[in-house]
């Protein structure tokens, strides 16, 4: 049979739980206190300043409570998405960024409320060996500032960003196109590898994907394909051991690609980038 609790700590435990019960409804919202807009602002960028990003959201949803129609409000939803960032609290900062967006689509902010939700999603970008949808939306969002506002300095990061984005998304079709070359299901891989090319011909997978293009249209018994694989590779990256290996596979089956003219070059690489030069 279990002990009785004694009285003074029974007390005890339920005063700790009373004060826990408070503590977290002040943590939700602060005491109403009538306060002028530039005091409650200040005081949540100072608590901003301080690291203190708990309570600075606390301060900057009081401007909104209290000043609703003010400027400083339409600030505070951004600030308060930013603190939340800086928590890593990226649903809850994305969602403040948005309703900012959606209420003030022509703000003074909107520029970096849009920058801050490319940022939540930069920010929770996985390895390449998993599922990629965070990081198709990161590059949704930073195309979107980039075209809103080509000129920004937040362009110029987002354009940086977005290299690095290509870059994962094209390792990721490397990866499922290797696995379906390994496991014979070499159409599938071609169409990944084709993919890399065509639409992330900028990043550093591009000249292993030609290569395993080469391989792949050997394997099926396309030369011809194999062939514009193989100029494309050489003509854009002569110097790499990928071209390398391309141009020993594809002597080996009696194709040479140095030997292709340079307007027949430019007809094969039109096969594997529309529009290539």
């Amino acid at each position: 049979m279990s002990r009785p609790i004694p009285l003074p700590v029974a007390i005890a435990v339920c005063a700790l739980a009373l004060g826990a019960c408070q503590s977290n409804k002040r943590n939700t919202e602060l005491a109403y206190v009538e306060r002028p807009v530039e005091q409650l602002y200040n005081q949540g960028a100072r608590q901003l300043d301080d690291r203190k990003y708990a309570q600075a959201i606390l301060f900057f949803a009081e401007v909104e409570r209290q000043h609703p129609y003010s400027e400083w409000a339409r600030k505070s939803m951004v600030m308060s998405a930013y603190a939340s960032y800086q928590t890593r609290d990226y649903t809850t900062a994305i969602s403040a960024a948005e309703r900012y967006l959606a209420l003030h689509p022509g703000g003074s902010e909107a520029e970096y409320a849009y920058y801050l939700i490319a940022l939540c999603h930069f920010d929770q970008i996985i390895d390449v060996g998993r599922d990629q949808a965070t990081t198709e939306r990161a590059s949704t969002a930073l195309n979107d500032i980039i075209r809103r506002f080509p000129q920004s300095e937040y362009a110029k990061d987002a354009r940086l960003k977005l290299d690095m984005v290509n870059d994962q998304l094209a390792g990721k079709e490397m990866t499922v196109g290797r696995w379906y070359l390994r496991s014979n299901q070499t159409l599938s891989a071609v169409n990944r590898f084709r993919n890399v090319v065509q639409n992330y011909q900028t990043t550093s997978h591009a000249p292993e994907a030609l290569h395993r293009l080469v391989e792949a249209y050997l394997t099926l018994g396309l030369k011809d394909q194999a062939l514009a694989a193989g100029a494309t590779l050489g003509y854009n990256y002569p110097e790499t051991d990928w071209y390398k290996s391309s141009y020993r596979l594809l002597t080996s089956q009696g194709v040479d690609p140095e030997a292709v003219s340079a307007s027949e070059r430019r007809t094969l690489i039109q096969r594997i980038i529309p529009g290539g030069k």
